[in-house]
């Protein structure tokens, strides 16, 4: 099938009336197919890059395994896998290897986001992921939304992992920590690399370290130099600018998939 005939496909309207009157920048009336046809896996076209699928294993916000994982896989449009292979080239002149923590999402995946953030009295790993806030405020400052970019199938998020220490670099925080120490410009300045330590976003007094915050530049840096955006609110979260299918939010399921 061509991407003609795929952007063509049936369009629906995903966004569930609980989730829109957050004022979510993804909701909107989109382009929804299963095809799997443009998409590759990511370790055949960056074989050296760590796999750990969050949403597979039960180590995330959510505290279980997430709808529509099937196989701890990573997924990418070739575009952007292409693009991947050139920051893991880059990175590795450096000593460093890509972590993948996601990739590609089905739509699946994010439903299950929007029924856990619904159900407000789970708060199992809140501890680890978001311990201040108080989880009915996840719609409202868009932590969890109805539609998500990675469904469009040119996101990633990752990390960077030390071949010298064989330990995954320190970012001064966890993947899908939800709070202002996320941020690209806490305790500095993203578009400079300068740091400040201003740790004034923080609700609780937490900061980086100029280590930390020098290391978050390297992967940011690495990425826009091969074709990504960052995300302001996500120090690990990375979109292809070009990407292919910019209205297109994928169903398939998160597998390996069969080679022609």
């Amino acid at each position: 099938m061509n991407q003609e005939k795929l952007l063509v496909l049936a369009t629906i309207l995903i966004c569930s009336l609980t989730s829109c009157s957050s004022g979510c920048k993804e909701c909107k009336a989109v382009n929804a197919t299963d095809n799997t046809s443009q998409f590759v896996t990511i370790t055949d076209v960056v074989p050296d890059a760590i796999l750990e699928i969050r949403y597979f294993g039960t180590y995330n916000f959510v505290g279980t395994r997430i709808d529509g994982y099937e196989e701890p896989t990573a997924l990418l449009t070739k575009q952007a896998a292409d693009s991947l292979k050139a920051v893991s080239d880059d990175v590795k002149a450096l000593g460093y290897r890509l972590k993948i923590y996601d990739a590609y999402r089905p739509q699946k995946g994010v439903d299950h986001f929007v029924r856990w953030a619904e159900d407000i009295a789970d708060t199992l790993m809140r501890p680890y992921f978001y311990p201040d806030l108080d989880k009915s405020v996840l719609f409202d400052q868009e932590y969890i939304c109805a539609k998500s970019g990675h469904t469009r199938g040119s996101t990633v998020d990752l990390t960077l992992f030390d071949m010298a220490t064989e330990k995954e670099v320190d970012m001064g925080g966890t993947f899908d920590w939800f709070g202002p120490e996320s941020h690209p410009d806490f305790c500095g300045n993203p578009e400079t690399g300068a740091y400040n330590g201003n740790n004034s976003k923080s609700p609780a007094g937490r900061s980086i370290t100029l280590e930390q915050f020098q290391n978050r530049m390297i992967l940011r840096q690495a990425m826009l130099r091969h074709g990504f955006k960052p995300f302001d609110t996500e120090w690990w979260h990375f979109t292809l600018k070009n990407e292919p299918f910019p209205d297109t939010y994928f169903t398939f399921p998160v597998k390996q998939l069969v080679m022609n």
